[in-house]
């Protein structure tokens, strides 16, 4: 049953029965089950890629039904544009996104719209994210990144291959936990993940879970697992907040958290939504960008002359320079295409879902009531053939080239969601996440095992499984400049915070 909130939005759980008037004109899967709905041929393990392969047989905006609950499901370009509208439609927090509230609550990714905290929280972490924020955290992502390659050298010196996911998960962890709230987790000196990655990844399974199941109850001995796994991360994050009162910070955004009042009404966070932000930092500031490397990692390792192009780049900019500065790594444009590219064909975030916020008709074909909610396929938007053409499924970073990029419709490109609840840390993850591809790049030739194949594992977040690369030294390690032709392109711009822009 669907709640209201104060301003007679539904929240919780909403059939599309009840917010679509003409449902019956939207495909559906064939083969549909009394009771059961659309459930033959589905594996629960893969809902997302489940629903890719559906969106490529009935189009761009389909239906599913599981057990007694219906879904809207969009990705084409068009309707995608429409979605965007922020006079129209709003972030919608639903399906796993709201199965995380018990333990992330009103933080800024799981808030829902009516709640203030979310407001509140923004306007006092953004600063957190300038370019003076960004340049105070360089050294630190480099510190992180040494523990990395140093990690790598005895792997490629014993001969062994590197397990890039985890080897990844690593890095980002250590590396938001460190800029973000002074705290070191020591993941490259463990055998074994840190109880924190444990307890996400136990979290973020669950939650993925609960939406494959008619009754929660059949998920008890999950439910107490994850009751425990919540009660670590709170311990956990209670204690980093507790030992940070007492001994003091350096500007970072837990003290931003802690002792800064919003400029305008001098409100606070409250001390249980300071925990819930720093669960949600430290969950989806690290979640998401070890996906993206290690995407990009794979990648670059099967494209060995994608990966030349991206390593001369970093040797021409870099040149001898041993630790590379924080404006350095915006000038490696092509190495972020090929994160961009990574991201276009898979973001580890492969989901955001809108609201219509009044009665409205979705792109002038589908009536949606007030409440009404649909979710956006990433994945799928982000290979529309139509967009991309009809090689959309191929890598190629050169569709990020400038000219390229003006060229396409805007809308069409959502690795971090849209509007006014778009990821706040996205200049932190993509500055983050160039600096270590330049800085492996310009270390090691990657070698990919003949024998993997792609596999996707989803934890609601999605990631390579099994991705394993065997490293080789490059001779001097891209000291010496190799000489490439000048780029005229411009840097990739600034990324303002959607709330106070019009565009996207």
């Amino acid at each position: 049953m669907a709640e209201t909130t104060a301003d007679t939005r539904p929240t919780g759980f909403r059939s599309a029965e009840l917010g679509w008037p003409e449902l019956d004109a939207i495909p559906h899967p064939p083969r549909r089950l009394p009771l059961l709905g659309d459930v033959l041929g589905v594996n629960r393990a893969t809902p997302l890629q489940d629903s890719l392969r559906f969106a490529r047989q009935l189009g761009p905006i389909y239906r599913r039904k599981a057990f007694n609950r219906e879904f809207v499901f969009v990705w084409g370009a068009e309707l995608v544009a429409d979605l965007a509208d922020e006079s129209r439609f709003a972030k919608h927090v639903g399906l796993g996104v709201a199965n995380l509230r018990p333990v992330a609550g009103d933080g800024l990714f799981t808030a829902y719209n009516h709640e203030p905290n979310w407001q509140l929280a923004h306007d006092i972490l953004a600063p957190g994210f300038s370019r003076e924020a960004m340049e105070a955290y360089h050294p630190m992502m480099l510190a992180v990144a040494g523990r990395l390659t140093d990690h790598w050298d005895r792997a490629q010196a014993a001969g062994r291959p590197v397990d890039v996911p985890g080897d990844m998960t690593k890095l980002t962890l250590e590396t938001i936990a460190r800029t973000g709230f002074g705290h070191d987790f020591g993941s490259f000196e463990r055998e074994r993940p840190h109880p924190f990655v444990r307890a996400m990844v136990g979290t973020l399974t669950y939650a993925q879970r609960l939406n494959s199941v008619p009754f929660p109850a059949l998920l008890r001995r999950a439910a107490r697992a994850n009751a425990d796994d919540i009660a670590y991360l709170n311990r956990m994050v209670d204690d980093l907040v507790r030992a940070r009162r007492t001994a003091g910070g350096g500007g970072d955004l837990l003290d931003r958290m802690l002792e800064t009042a919003h400029p305008e009404t001098g409100e606070r966070l409250s001390p249980q939504n300071v925990r819930r932000q720093v669960i949600t930092f430290l969950v989806a500031g690290h979640e998401t960008t070890s996906g993206a490397l290690s995407f990009a990692l794979h990648y670059l390792s099967r494209h060995p002359e994608v990966a030349a192009r991206a390593r001369a780049e970093v040797d021409r900019v870099w040149g001898s320079t041993d630790v590379p500065g924080y404006d350095q790594v915006a000038k490696l444009r092509y190495v972020r295409r090929v994160l961009d590219e990574s991201l276009r064909l898979w973001p580890t975030a492969p989901a955001f879902a809108r609201e219509a916020i009044e009665d409205t008709v979705l792109a002038g074909q589908h009536p949606m009531r007030r409440g009404a909610w649909t979710l956006v396929l990433t994945p799928m938007l982000q290979r529309d053939p139509e967009v991309w053409g009809a090689d959309a499924e191929r890598f190629d970073p050169d569709r990020f080239d400038p000219k390229a990029v003006r060229s396409r419709p805007p809308h069409v490109f959502k690795p971090f969601g849209t509007g006014a609840r778009a990821c706040i840390g996205r200049q932190f993850a993509l500055h983050e996440a160039t600096l270590v591809l330049g800085l492996l790049l310009r270390r090691y030739t990657l070698r990919a095992d003949p024998d993997y194949r792609l596999s996707v594992t989803e934890r609601l977040t999605l990631m390579p499984d099994g991705l394993r690369l065997h490293l080789e030294r490059r001779a001097g390690e891209g000291a010496t400049a190799v000489p490439v032709a000048d780029s005229d392109e411009a840097p990739p711009p600034e990324s303002r915070c959607p709330v106070h822009r019009a565009g996207d």
